[in-house]
């Protein structure tokens, strides 16, 4: 009546078959529990295993493991401008302040520094206080090993507009391009960048103490640099991506 062979309608999946593959996603999921499915597809591959999307995704659906997309409404841009993609590592680098708080609710700031090049995470200083001397000592902190960035991209925080800061810039030919007030959207390497640290961290976990936040957010920064693809840099790492360009001869201290 129906049209539907036995074979089909009996038909029971085999468990057993897709144990490896099981086994593989709660390990990723394990150490990386904020990856949805496009990133965590990703991660299997950079790791060996040649399952299809399809196979991958009808095991991450049976594990319920789908997350719901957050809906949010946005009115479209009537003169959208392109936000420019620097040509070498060190041309600009975005900082940006976040702040979440302890079990006990005493709340902390975190000072974060990102290439805008290859989105490289280069520090994330937290402490209850971060003051603009504070501030310096990181970037001081990060130029030995990094160099002297051409341009810092600003927003016009207290701690950024501080005579402390340009002069500091000042004395190492450092420009600070400051954004417009109420224009997120015109720093949103940092942006994007602080949404991934937030979601994949920030609001996993309950701190109790300083320390533990330190300590996990190195831990994920390790990964965030040298682990998890990004879609902006051709699937590549941060690491991946500064090694795939770095071009003999290029003045700029990063790459020597």
């Amino acid at each position: 009546m129906l049209n539907l062979s036995r074979s089909v309608y009996r038909y029971q999946p085999d468990m057993d078959r897709d144990l490896p593959v099981i086994t593989a996603i709660q390990a990723v999921l394990e150490i990386n529990p904020g990856y949805g499915f496009s990133k965590l597809f990703k991660t299997l591959r950079r790791q060996g295993y040649r399952w299809n999307h399809k196979r991958v995704y009808r095991v991450y659906c049976l594990l319920k493991l789908n997350k719901r997309r957050k809906g949010k409404r946005r009115l479209p841009s009537r003169f959208p401008e392109p936000l420019a993609v620097p040509p070498a590592a060190n041309c600009c680098w975005s900082i940006d302040f976040m702040s979440d708080a302890l079990m006990c609710g005493r709340r902390f700031r975190t000072f974060n520094v990102v290439d805008d090049f290859n989105r490289e995470a280069l520090a994330i200083e937290i402490d209850l206080s971060l003051p603009a001397p504070r501030v310096i000592r990181v970037l001081e902190r990060v130029s030995l090993f990094r160099g002297y960035p051409e341009k810092l991209r600003v927003d016009n925080g207290p701690e950024f507009i501080s005579l402390a800061l340009a002069d500091w810039a000042e004395e190492n030919n450092v420009m600070l391009d400051f954004i417009q007030p109420g224009k997120p959207t015109q720093n949103s390497y940092i942006e994007r960048f602080n949404r991934t640290y937030r979601d994949e961290l920030l609001d996993l976990y309950l701190f109790r103490t300083l320390r533990e936040v330190r300590q996990m957010t190195e831990d994920w920064m390790l990964r965030y640099n040298n682990e998890r693809p990004h879609d902006s840099l051709n699937d590549m790492t941060p690491v991946e991506f500064l090694q795939a360009n770095n071009r003999p001869g290029n003045s700029n201290p990063a790459w020597n």
